[in-house]
């Protein structure tokens, strides 16, 4: 039987890993001996080994919702390779033409509700309808071998040329937004899980495309792409894109990053924009949201706080009196606030903070090009319509 190395013997490994140890600082003309212990360096690994093991099981939880996405998805297409062939639908024509007037019934009602629930402009441009080839052989078909159901089929094949011109149109649309996101340095898939875990519910109501209850997978697919349509353009509003102070008045006083403190005279991270203005005037929401906190804060000294949905959230600090409340709703370019000098200031200013997941980011990158980029995202052409 092997031995076992006893628990001293772990605890004097440990100990040759990690000895005392003294360092020296020489100070003005001064000697500093500091001395960390075996046992703070051993906590002090303790701790980094737990953050890697955190990161480690966050990341394969990362890659199992992005691998059950995939499969999901991948699972959905192939049930679409497995849709009826025309030969099949004619077969079906002939078998129970009432079972396929009650389906295409279904299908039409899907049709109905799913569109109340998309934006107007996407109304508009879906008006457009033809045929798609796929379609057409049917219709050829059906009429052909049941005349009597021509009728039917060219209800059925402008129903099929629909779903697949609003599909692919609103899985153009997401992708502008997508590209959007990308273009200003933004993870457009973690917003988007987290735009699908925001607070929702309801009733279960599945939309049938069948009189069996069962949902045809080119159907499922377009509320699919209609509904991260919706999500990923939700996500750009909440981006900050308007200048929160009015360029006339203010001007930037100091940029983010590492600068010297005006107080200690040493160098210091500033996590923000500032604009030197006159006190009173007016202060703006960078981006659509809802007002989270309005009050006092250690260093800021008052501050309004404006969370954009997805993680993103706004701070403007530094203020000299408040215009919005905690709970209220914000458009981009409505005022929340006065330019102040309250807090830690050497002056009339305002401080801007962009936070992503409580991670503050250069403003400086979405204020200046924001809104070129959303302008060109949300932009709809000629070549962007269904057609």
């Amino acid at each position: 039987m092997q031995n076992q190395l006893p628990a001293s013997g772990w605890g004097e490994r440990l100990r040759r890993w990690f000895p005392d140890r003294e360092f020296f600082m020489r100070s003005q003309g001064q000697v500093r001996f500091i001395k960390i212990s075996s046992r703070i360096q051993m906590a002090a690994a303790a701790i980094v080994v737990a953050l890697l093991v955190a990161w480690g099981i966050s990341m394969a939880t990362m890659a199992w919702t992005q691998y059950r996405a995939s499969a999901d998805r991948a699972s959905l297409l192939e049930r679409e390779v497995r849709v009826a062939t025309a030969t099949e639908r004619v077969n079906a024509y002939r078998d129970n033409l009432q079972a396929v007037t009650e389906d295409l019934v279904k299908r039409q009602e899907f049709l109905e509700q799913i569109t109340e629930a998309i934006p107007e402009d996407v109304k508009s441009a879906s008006a457009v309808s033809d045929s798609s080839s796929e379609a057409a052989e049917t219709i050829e078909k059906v009429s052909a071998a049941i005349p009597e159901a021509a009728a039917l089929a060219q209800i059925e094949a402008r129903q099929l040329a629909y779903v697949e011109r609003l599909t692919r149109y609103a899985d153009r649309r997401a992708e502008r937004s997508a590209a959007a996101m990308r273009q200003l340095g933004l993870n457009q898939q973690a917003m988007l899980r987290r735009a699908e875990r925001e607070a929702m519910g309801g009733p279960l109501e599945i939309l049938a495309t069948s009189a069996s209850g069962d949902v045809d997978p080119r159907f499922e697919r377009l509320g699919l792409s209609l509904a991260r349509m919706a999500a990923l353009e939700a996500s750009l509003d909440g981006i900050p894109q308007v200048n929160p102070t009015n360029p006339r008045q203010t001007r930037v006083s100091s940029g983010f990053g590492y600068r010297r403190d005006p107080f200690t005279r040493r160098g210091a991270m500033h996590r923000g924009l500032d604009f030197k203005g006159p006190v009173g005037s007016a202060i703006y929401s960078a981006a659509k949201g809802r007002v989270t906190f309005v009050g006092r804060k250690a260093g800021y000294g008052k501050v309004v706080e404006v969370s954009h949905g997805n993680g993103v959230m706004t701070r403007y600090a530094h203020l000299s009196g408040f215009v919005a409340q905690v709970g209220d709703e914000v458009e981009a370019g409505e005022q929340i606030a006065k330019l102040g000098n309250t807090g830690r200031s050497t002056g009339p200013h305002l401080h801007f903070e962009v936070r992503i997941n409580n991670s503050a980011v250069n403003p400086r990158t979405f204020l200046e090009r924001a809104p070129d980029v959303l302008k060109e995202a949300r932009g709809t052409d000629a070549a962007e319509r269904i057609s």
